[in-house]
């Protein structure tokens, strides 16, 4: 083989390698990251899911982050969803007919509501530090802020006034946020009712796995979940110190909001990554662990895992 035929037939297969390393993301069926409490898409030109989309995008992605309530109960926030992924459906002719919901904290109940109710729609589910058991936080609250007390009033009118606020920021002026009804689907009690009525996915023992993929009404539907169970993670995450003080309300190893165990849903990818309740969203500002895989990457690997499933 001469030296000029080898440079030329090593270029192209580098070509071809980089071809497949850029649409690595390039999923049948696009992805839609739904956000969690505070949801929002972009505000001052800062993404929920921070630089995530545009990672997806540049590795060939189809990536769409729906306007959803700040705070309100994962049913008005599902069919909120389930309209907007109508509507892309609609707008495609034809060229999308399913997603791959991708849903961090709420965002991952959010997901199974339309997984439970609209599996037409659903290609696959993914969990990223979702509290499907609930949260001993949620309880907390409810318990030192009871409904119908002064404190309970006050903690409604100010939590809901900041939800709003994010609402008009995200450019999502339709929605008027409800705590209290997020609250009542996070505590102990709530979290039993809503998987006895959404049961699809969560696993039947305490700390088990979910099935890898369901069947409903004729769609089958993968299902993932991935969660941490490091409060301190960056020396310069804001985040950091409230993480480090809520973390001592729950029993369990837990990145702050979420216990190992309550993370689990369908597959378990992992469930101790080396995150805070925000860094699997690559929050704040990418200030997340130098120790542990990038939130960045992380999701390209799943956009890929999806692509190889022929999802």
């Amino acid at each position: 083989m001469s030296k000029k035929l080898a440079v030329t037939l090593a270029a192209a297969a580098l070509g071809c390698s980089l071809t497949v390393q850029a649409n690595s993301a390039a999923t049948r069926h696009p992805m839609v990251l739904v956000p969690g409490i505070f949801a929002f898409d972009t505000i001052a030109g800062i993404d929920y899911w921070y630089k995530i989309p545009s990672t997806l995008s540049q590795q060939g992605g189809k990536v769409y982050v729906p306007r959803i309530n700040a705070f309100d109960s994962s049913v008005k926030r599902g069919e909120a969803l389930i309209a907007q992924l109508e509507e892309i459906r609609a707008a495609s002719a034809g060229k999308v007919q399913k997603f791959n919901l991708v849903g961090h904290s709420q965002g991952g109940v959010t997901a199974r509501y339309v997984l439970n109710t609209r599996p037409d729609l659903v290609a696959s589910v993914t969990t990223l530090n979702t509290p499907h058991k609930g949260s001993p936080l949620a309880d907390v609250a409810t318990g030192i802020a009871p409904a119908g007390t002064l404190q309970g009033v006050t903690f409604e009118v100010f939590a809901n006034t900041v939800g709003n606020l994010v609402n008009l920021m995200s450019n999502n002026r339709r929605s008027q946020a409800d705590v209290r009804a997020m609250l009542a689907e996070f505590n102990r009690q709530g979290a039993a009712a809503n998987n006895q009525r959404y049961p699809l996915g969560v696993p039947s023992t305490a700390c088990g796995e979910g099935p890898a993929k369901v069947r409903v009404n004729g769609h089958d539907v993968h299902l993932f979940s991935w969660s941490g169970t490091s409060p301190l993670t960056h020396v310069l995450d804001i985040s950091d110190p409230l993480f480090a003080i809520t973390s001592l309300a729950i029993s369990e190893p837990n990145d702050g909001v979420t216990g190992r165990c309550s993370s689990h849903f369908g597959k378990v990818l992992k469930d101790n990554y080396r995150m805070n309740h925000l860094d699997v969203n690559n929050h704040v500002l990418g200030l997340v662990s130098l120790f542990e895989s990038n939130p960045k990457t992380l999701m390209l690997n799943h956009a890929n895992r999806l692509k190889n499933l022929g999802l």
